[in-house]
């Protein structure tokens, strides 16, 4: 049985399609991506605060195999049926697809996003797409993460613990 979230589930061709609709209605579209593995109390802050900044928020959700090519072998914890699943529950997120290749390059070209989000780890000149979205008038914003929150500390303290 499907839920009003899962129709946030969309894969790349028709959220270009939507994408399209949103711009010709002047909605300002956000774009982020990740893995979002375990989701936490930082990932939630963060994708609240990419959403204040435009109308639609778009996230690009790391497939398995290119979360394990840069995670590593043990990653990802949550399939990403599930975490996708998680990520379109949230409010603040709009639409969620998946995609295999290890940088979002290919979503935010079809997406057009007017800002594309990162983490403040990622230095702006490092963003993968910036340049693309910096081309047509976007721009590219990041986010403070919340101190002490990612899933790889989660991950090091439960292997800690259950030792």
């Amino acid at each position: 049985m499907t839920d009003k979230y899962d129709k946030k589930i969309v894969p790349l061709s028709a959220l270009k399609a939507i994408c399209a609709r949103l711009r010709s209605r002047k909605e300002r579209i956000v774009f982020t991506n990740g893995c979002f593995d375990i989701l936490h109390a930082g990932h939630v802050r963060y994708l609240r605060k990419a959403k204040a900044l435009g109308d639609i928020l778009v996230l690009g959700l790391n497939s398995d195999s290119s979360v394990r090519r840069i995670k590593g072998p043990s990653r990802p914890v949550v399939s990403q049926k599930d975490r996708a699943a998680v990520v379109s529950s949230l409010g603040c997120v709009d639409y969620v697809t998946v995609f295999g290749e290890d940088t979002p390059i290919k979503v935010i070209r079809a997406v057009k996003p007017d800002i594309l989000v990162k983490g403040a780890d990622w230095k702006t000149g490092s963003i993968v797409g910036a340049d693309f979205v910096k081309s047509y008038g976007g721009r590219t914003v990041t986010v403070p993460l919340v101190k002490g929150r990612s899933t790889s500390d989660i991950i090091r303290r439960i292997k800690r613990t259950s030792r």
